[in-house]
């Protein structure tokens, strides 16, 4: 298992996201919360809310789950990164094989 791990402008645009990821069944289940966030960009530190998203998938979908976000994101530069999970139970594991694509 994976978690992507990125942020969008708001939880509309993370749930339009998720919906995709899930309705392509490149992702099990997708987590989304609101997060203060603060960096510059182009040199004025930006702080303000966002909406963040743990996306519950596979290695092999990883390139197809970037291009999906890149594709729909707002940002110019949006952040995605992908946390490998060593161990996660049997249950979750065989219930994540029903509802996403192998």
């Amino acid at each position: 298992m994976v978690i992507v791990y990125t942020t969008c402008k708001n939880t509309e645009e993370a749930v339009k996201i998720g919906k995709r990821l899930l309705d392509e069944k490149i992702a099990s289940c997708v987590n989304i919360w609101p997060i203060q966030s603060m960096h510059y960009w182009e040199g004025a530190l930006e702080n303000h809310v966002e909406a963040a998203m743990f996306i519950k998938t596979v290695e092999h979908h990883l390139a197809e789950i970037e291009a999906l976000i890149e594709k729909n994101h707002s940002y110019e530069i949006p952040y995605i990164g992908a946390i490998e999970v060593l161990r996660f139970n049997r249950a979750y594991r065989e219930w994540m094989t029903t509802v996403i694509k192998q």
